[in-house]
């Protein structure tokens, strides 16, 4: 089986990585930070995936980013006053992060120019991303919503095989729908439209895709680089 993204190790990745303090394991269904609790410290994936998420009043849950290895976690607390978590930080596999302090890491941007630019390019690019699942979330609708975060999972976890693209990552129409920013019923729905037209089928919570294509006209597809167009 041949991977669709192998993203390479990022040089500012290495830069950060020498300012980590610690390394920790974190089990799968624990949180490594939870919404409103106080912020020391940021986080970068060495194994597992860690989901990022955000609740709403109501209890809904918004799923951000699905974090694989060499993403970092935690980011949005740099040169913030008494700074906490925005989002919640959830392990969906056993995990071993490294942790990087705070307030080191603020001291190394202020003192290293090559480690602070480094941080830009990589902050830009986190939000040239987030902007781009906003605008396929608000704009796009429900469909929309769905295709391309099926589109986003190829390029993220997906592993050409003969019969499609198989989603490494097992998946409920409920962790779908989080996703999305929609009810379960939609997404069963559309799911099953789907699966009666031969574009997807599941294997025990595994998404196959076999016409990616049809998913990208449907949404007219920009064709934006898996850099930017993906889940993590």
């Amino acid at each position: 089986m041949e991977a669709i993204n192998q993203l390479p190790l990022n040089y500012e990745i290495d830069l950060l990585l020498k300012s980590a303090n610690r390394i920790i394991e974190i089990h799968k269904g624990q949180y490594l930070f939870q919404e409103g609790q106080e912020a020391k410290e940021l986080y970068i994936v060495l194994s597992g995936k860690i989901q990022v998420s955000k609740m709403n009043a109501e209890g809904n849950e918004l799923y951000l980013r699905l974090c694989q290895v060499n993403d970092i976690v935690g980011e949005l607390t740099l040169f913030t006053e008494n700074p906490s978590y925005i989002f919640n930080a959830k392990a969906i596999e056993n995990c071993q992060v490294a942790v990087i302090n705070i307030c080191d890491l603020e001291a190394t941007l202020f003192q290293n120019s090559a480690v602070s630019f480094q941080f830009l390019v990589w902050m830009n690019d986190h939000m040239r991303k987030t902007m781009t699942k906003f605008r396929d979330l608000v704009l796009n609708g429900k469909k929309g919503a769905l295709y391309s975060t099926i589109i986003r999972l190829c390029n993220s976890y997906g592993v050409k095989r003969e019969d499609g693209i198989f989603i490494t990552v097992p998946l409920t129409n409920q962790d779908l729908a989080n996703f999305c920013g929609t009810a379960r019923e939609s997404i069963s729905r559309m799911l099953t439209v789907l699966k009666n037209e031969g574009i997807i089928s599941m294997d025990r919570k595994h998404l196959i895709i076999h016409n990616l294509a049809y998913l990208k006209k449907e949404i007219d597809c920009e064709n934006c680089p898996i850099e930017l167009c993906n889940i993590d």
